[in-house]
């Protein structure tokens, strides 16, 4: 029988969940908001050119981008 993981996507989905967390609940704190809504378009602008600048294998950047993607539905 070879190695399987049932229900791998379960982990995962908590480890995205957590990388997300982590990263808006810094942002918020850095800038000083109470939601990501609340950023001004240059604090989304550097927060894109941070996102672009990391290195490609940080598991931060799912956080990242789950939070510009957030707020760019929130802001057009």
């Amino acid at each position: 029988m070879a190695f399987e993981w049932k229900k791998i996507h379960k982990h995962e989905d908590q480890i995205e969940q957590d990388v997300t967390d982590r990263v808006y609940e810094y942002v918020c704190e850095y800038y000083n908001i109470e939601d990501i809504t609340d950023l001004t378009k240059q604090q989304h602008a550097e927060l894109v050119t941070y996102w672009n600048e990391t290195n490609q294998y940080s598991v931060m950047l799912i956080g990242f981008s789950n939070l510009i993607n957030h707020w760019e539905d929130e802001n057009g």
